[in-house]
């Protein structure tokens, strides 16, 4: 049976979670919303993985929901399906996630991308939220996120249309993080995944979770998280090391692990 969601770990520290449904353009389907979630739920408690790029093909990286699947649901059988602890996994993965985009991104494919921590998108890239055009509304985060990342009127444009826009106009009201040509998309992303892998995992991971959780807050709130964060980090092994390197003009050698606590005086 094919896999619709492919595991891959082509470099240390980095997994690829690939959408598999070509025949599908690979519509979201509940096979496909549990095979992610199972995966980043794994993927979560893995030491191994650092950090995971989120991709589909080569043409498509998701056409939103499977509307065949829905067509004929009611109200009471959409809040039975219960979809939104599927995207649990993906909202709450602590380690950071990049979405690599060619192709059309629509409805539930946009909100995916938007799931991400960056979005390297190829030339080719399509994004939009379509659901207006089959008589319902986003509903996993598109009315939403959309507005926290281009601002209120460019959402709206998007949302009320239903229009799609390209990759550069995308990138131009900051939904996407960088344009590159369609062959580079996968490796741009797995680049990137490599770097921040390289990185202190403990300080990558409360960035992510500071950034998550303080766009919420009144800023003098997201700030006191921030500084205790900040203020966390001093109890690591890697802190230490970067601070020396930095001193002793070398190349960091970070290893990962808490610093050892101070003897007692």
């Amino acid at each position: 049976m094919t896999e619709v969601v492919v595991l891959e770990r082509p470099r240390a520290g980095v997994a690829v979670l690939r959408l598999n449904r070509p025949e599908a353009r690979n519509a979201l389907s509940m096979p496909v919303r549990e095979a992610l979630a199972r995966h980043l739920t794994d993927l979560a408690g893995d030491d191994g993985v650092r950090a995971v790029v989120l991709t589909g093909g080569p043409d498509v990286f998701a056409a939103g929901a499977d509307i065949k699947a829905m067509a004929t649901a009611g109200p009471a059988e959409m809040m039975r399906r219960g979809v939104e602890r599927l995207w649990a996994p993906i909202k709450d993965f602590p380690k950071p996630l990049i979405a690599a985009v060619n192709g059309w991104a629509l409805g539930g494919g946009c909100e995916l991308a938007m799931h991400a921590d960056i979005i390297i998108a190829g030339a080719s890239a399509r994004f939009g939220q379509p659901e207006i055009k089959v008589g319902i509304m986003p509903g996993a985060g598109g009315t939403q996120r959309l507005v926290r990342a281009v601002g209120r009127y460019k959402a709206m444009k998007l949302l009320l249309t239903g229009e799609p826009v390209d990759a550069a106009e995308a990138e131009a009201m900051g939904l996407v993080s960088e344009v590159v040509p369609d062959a580079e998309t996968l490796g741009r992303a797995l680049d990137l995944a490599a770097a921040i892998a390289a990185l202190p995992a403990l300080a990558v991971c409360k960035i992510k979770e500071v950034v998550r959780a303080g766009a919420d807050l009144p800023l003098d709130a997201a700030l006191v998280l921030e500084r205790q964060a900040l203020h966390l980090l001093f109890d690591t092994a890697d802190q230490k090391e970067g601070m020396a390197a930095f001193i002793e003009k070398r190349k960091p050698a970070f290893n990962q692990t808490p610093a050892p606590s101070p003897a007692p005086s």
